[in-house]
């Protein structure tokens, strides 16, 4: 009965939104109305619809994608789905909001130089960091390194200071790598002072040889390194010998967004067994590597069941529903891969065109990511 339901305009006045929003979410397959008269087109709502629009217009104030206002509004009661996106949607605002609070920062910083170029001192920082550490995640990152002269700031490795952590990030625009190093004293230049590890600090663009050279005079030291970056320079000082260098006078590209993940399956497996069935698995030469070149392609597999695979990248799928198949090529994969690991490794994947993570299982800082090769249809 007519006089059971609320038309498209009582909707749109009790829910707070337009008429239009609720014909284009109609459209869209996320509100339907529970009737529509055949001859007119006009939309009527049943009563239990109201809680619905309500809760769409909240969804759609703070901004939550519309496939994901559609799986909110579609999930079961009490599976818990529903506040799963919407705490990831919360997540992704918090980065965003601490992204913009950094940029900011650097923002104020270069109004002050370009209204004060005689009176503004760039801040140097200076640090210290655990030698094996920072051994380890040069060795983590340095594959990764860029090598086209067309983009001379990925020729480098990112030394990111961020309070308590430092992050090494490399990337060629194939994969990226990131590994972080605990900060355990840090004080700008020139004050006897530490400030607190939270307070905001600096990066550098190492070049590639400089980031080599501190590898090889960090050696296997143990104990503390201390870094000094800012105005445009690195130093690096272990046990009584100093190294120190230019950094690269380029901006690199934000790596934030592009690590921030949701994968769909984690899988545990030891490091050798992964690096064996890539070395031992089938493949396909296709012109998927930098600049169209060929690459050698592994077929990474997980079946309805939550079986993991590497398999040819011609294997016919089993056809089970929620089977997954992400191509990879598999130089990179094994490059990424901590070389003689003997512990657990977790693989993230997240689907055939998203990109997948691989990371230590002890060290969840520490990892690369890696895009996915596109197979031909």
């Amino acid at each position: 009965m007519e006089s059971d339901l609320r038309s498209i305009g009582e909707l749109a006045r009790d829910s707070g939104l337009s008429i239009s929003a609720l014909r284009f979410y109609d459209g869209a397959g996320v509100l339907t109305p529970a009737r529509v008269d055949p001859r007119t087109g006009y939309r009527w709502y049943a009563p239990g619809q109201l809680a619905d629009a309500r809760l769409l217009a909240r969804l759609r104030r703070v901004g939550l994608p519309l496939a994901d206002i559609r799986a909110v509004l579609g999930a079961a009661p009490g599976s818990g789905a529903a506040q799963r996106l919407v705490d990831g949607h919360l997540r992704r605002l918090e980065d965003g909001l601490a992204d913009a609070r950094r940029e900011l920062s650097s923002i104020r910083r270069l109004i002050d130089q370009r209204e004060n170029p005689m009176t503004t001192t760039p801040v140097e920082y200076r640090f210290t960091v655990p030698a094996r550490e920072l051994a380890e995640a040069l060795d983590a990152v340095r594959f990764a390194v860029g090598g086209d002269p067309e983009l001379p700031v990925l020729s480098g490795v990112l030394f990111d200071l961020d309070g308590g952590l430092l992050r090494l990030v490399a990337t060629d625009r194939y994969r990226i790598a990131l590994a972080e190093v605990t900060v355990e004293s840090l004080r700008p230049e020139g004050s006897e002072e530490s400030v607190a590890p939270a307070a905001p600090a600096a990066s550098a663009v190492v070049p590639v040889a400089l980031a080599d050279a501190v590898r090889a005079l960090l050696g296997s030291a143990e104990g503390a390194v201390e870094l000094a970056l800012g105005a445009g320079e690195v130093r690096v000082t272990v046990g009584g010998h100093r190294i120190e260098g230019a950094a690269l006078d380029h901006d690199y590209p934000d790596y934030r967004p592009l690590v921030r993940l949701e994968p769909v399956h984690r899988i545990d497996l030891p490091a050798a067994e992964l690096r064996a069935a890539l070395v031992s698995a089938a493949t396909s030469s296709l012109p998927s590597g930098p600049h169209g070149a060929a690459c050698e392609v592994a077929l990474l597999t997980v079946d309805g069941e939550g079986r993991f695979a590497v398999a040819a990248p011609d294997a016919e799928a089993d056809g089970a529903t929620g089977a997954l198949r992400v191509a990879v090529n598999r130089d990179f994969l094994l490059e990424a891969l901590p070389v003689d690991a003997p512990g657990q490794l977790v693989l993230e994947l997240g689907g055939p065109i998203t990109p997948l993570a691989v990371r230590p299982a002890d060290r969840p800082g520490t990892f690369s990511v890696l895009m996915p090769v596109r197979l031909p249809a």
